[in-house]
């Protein structure tokens, strides 16, 4: 058994699509990210970071995972899913997930925070983000005109980049001239198991969808 620990964001969106997707029994632990909730000792023992996702493999000795791009190479050679089992395929979606984590998540977080909610509107910042996260749009893009997912078949690098990307209209980023892009965006959108993903934990008020749209970019 899986207990996760998670907040209504892309990162922790990641591991409950992937929970949805490989069919791991999980237990749901939601924390509140203002109140406290993320810099309990208890959680710290968990993740010294103290930030969201993580879980806790309750079958293997208590043994914590925190990082997101982490959990889904745990969770995904825990079930023998959604990862590749030979070298080079394995490698391949595994790039992916590095380039959504060292890239998309960072500079669409960094862009939301700028655009949105940083006291002092800095345009040159805003722009530097904005341009960024384009281009790295765009390198999506150019794979996927060759490529069905992001690592040939559907994996945890999709997994990674798709609760991000899909947010490319709250955040202001206009993809309407990346085809591919549009089309694995949609595609990924349609899988049951990643509709239930989003869900949890359900967002229920306008306020706490506000306060957890200003968490993005540090979970």
């Amino acid at each position: 058994m899986i207990d996760l620990y998670t907040a209504p964001t892309p990162n922790g969106h990641k591991i409950s699509v992937m929970l949805e997707e490989t069919g791991l029994p999980y237990t749901l632990q939601a924390l509140d990210m203002d109140a406290g909730g993320l810099q309990t000792p208890e959680f710290l023992k968990i993740n010294p970071n103290g930030r969201i996702p993580a879980i806790v493999d309750r079958e293997n000795g208590d043994f914590a995972v925190f990082e997101s791009g982490a959990i889904l190479i745990y969770l995904a050679e825990l079930s023998g899913k959604l990862l590749p089992h030979d070298r080079t395929g394995r490698s391949v979606a595994i790039q992916w997930l590095m380039f959504q984590m060292g890239g998309v998540g960072p500079m669409m977080g960094q862009a939301f925070v700028f655009q949105q909610y940083f006291p002092d509107k800095i345009p040159a910042v805003i722009q530097r983000y904005a341009n960024e996260t384009m281009r790295l749009f765009g390198v999506l893009d150019n794979r996927l005109a060759t490529n069905e997912y992001l690592a040939g078949d559907f994996s945890i690098a999709d997994i990674s980049a798709w609760p991000w990307v899909r947010l490319h209209d709250l955040l202001e980023f206009d993809i309407s001239g990346l085809p591919n892009l549009n089309r694995w965006v949609t595609a990924i959108a349609d899988r049951p198991a990643v509709r239930r993903g989003i869900e949890i934990p359900p967002m229920r008020t306008t306020a706490e969808r506000i306060r957890i749209a200003k968490n993005i970019v540090t979970n």
